[in-house]
């Protein structure tokens, strides 16, 4: 069997060529490092990688910034802390890249925040839904686009505390997503409904979910609703579990990031039907910054966006937008146009918060249906994040040193 450090080796190396375009004879190119764990998350991390790939085209296109064009050296993170703090200490030291950008498993993220913090380089933390990352571990130099597990729980909450329910179960990843995750939902909920209680608690190691075990264990407990916090391969084998055993039927379901199609696509016709979820209807979605990113991003690909996607397109323009604000690639000045800078992304107008240096992306909130052979997101609304985080005042006290 060849260890995991070899394949890692292997992915790492595929991956590690430049993103080349001309450049101009009197410029070198910014270097921007991006790491993602490309190997143990194709189908959140190949999304995102076309994403900022679109981006970076339109960026040079437009004649780059400061006069230079933009150039991303990419790595695979290894889907582990250890490997994310070799690879960022890589491309810093050995590539040469002015700031780091990427990952999306919340353990990492936290990794290269650290490594960001100890070596003065900023880092823009794409994915990572841990509040940790700008909250009670946050710095200086790190920054986080998507709305993390404390807005996406509080707006689950809201339309949970709705529900005649009162006997809940939880089934989470066992690490620091999924903690927070159902620490920020239990919370949320109970200050809207006291009456409730959580009767049962499944923590599956990640991505190795005895999915028929967990089906049986909430099922025992017979709670009301279910708040789910799995998602890819364990994601899918807890549907199909859940269905065959009847588990969600008479149940509501309260579901963070399942109405993303990456996590639901490889359910096809076997999504179900009616679960409240976080996600993203690129189908229907059809404001005019929306519509232009579609068309772009089909015309390239041909293939429709995914939340990824979203997420790296926006993040290599948020960078360009602070460098070119900052008139310098410096980490320290960069981080200063980054706090309270905003720019239109494909949701709309956002705004990275001076306070904790979280960005305002919201997103979307509706019910799974199936849709021909897939599953989709239905009767959405738009959650602006900007509405449901925390205010100034109380995230400075929860921040080291209020940094």
């Amino acid at each position: 069997m060849i260890a995991r450090r070899t394949l890692f080796a292997f992915a790492a190396a595929a991956l590690a060529a430049p993103v080349v375009h001309p450049v101009a004879a009197t410029a070198e190119p910014i270097k921007i490092g991006d790491l993602n764990s490309y190997t143990d998350l194709p189908a959140f991390t190949e999304p995102y990688r076309n994403g900022w790939q679109l981006a970076l085209e339109e960026i040079n296109a437009n004649g780059g910034v400061l006069g230079r064009e933009i150039e991303v050296i990419s790595r695979d993170d290894g889907g582990a802390p250890g490997d994310a703090i070799t690879v960022a200490n890589e491309l810093v030291r050995r590539e040469g890249v002015s700031m780091l950008m990427g990952t999306i498993l919340s353990h990492v993220g936290l990794a290269v925040s650290d490594y960001a913090a100890q070596h003065d380089t900023l880092f823009l933390a794409s994915e990572p839904l841990t509040d940790a990352i700008v909250w009670d571990k946050g710095n200086r130099y790190t920054f986080r686009l998507r709305p993390g597990t404390y807005v996406q729980a509080a707006m689950l909450a809201e339309r949970a505390a709705k529900l005649d329910a009162t006997r809940w179960a939880v089934v989470a990843p066992n690490y620091e997503y999924g903690q927070s995750a159902v620490a920020a939902f239990k919370k949320l909920l109970k200050e809207k409904r006291p009456d409730v209680e959580f009767v049962a608690e499944q923590w599956p190691p990640l991505f190795k979910i005895d999915a028929g075990a967990v089906a049986q264990a909430i099922d025992r407990a017979k709670p009301d609703a279910i708040f789910n916090v799995t998602f890819g391969s364990d994601l899918v084998k807890f549907v199909r579990e859940g269905t065959t055993r009847g588990v969600f039927e008479d149940r509501a379901v309260v579901s963070v990031l399942t109405g993303e199609p990456e996590w639901m696509n490889p359910l096809g016709a076997e999504v179900p039907e009616g679960w409240i979820v976080t996600g993203y209807p690129w189908d229907t979605l059809e404001t005019p910054e929306h519509t232009t990113f579609r068309q772009a991003y089909e015309k390239r690909f041909d293939a429709h966006p995914y939340m990824g996607s979203v997420v790296g397109y926006t993040s290599l323009h948020a960078l360009a937008k602070a460098i070119g604000k900052a008139g310098s690639t410096d980490s320290e000045a960069v981080a200063a146009a980054l706090r309270g800078l905003e720019l239109d992304s494909p949701f709309g107008r956002i705004r990275f918060r001076a306070s904790d240096q979280q960005s305002t992306m919201g997103t979307f909130i509706g019910h799974t249906a199936v849709k021909g052979d897939r599953g989709g997101l239905v009767d959405w609304q738009y959650r602006d994040g900007a509405d449901y985080l925390p205010p100034a005042e109380t995230v400075e006290k929860w921040r080291p040193g209020g940094s």
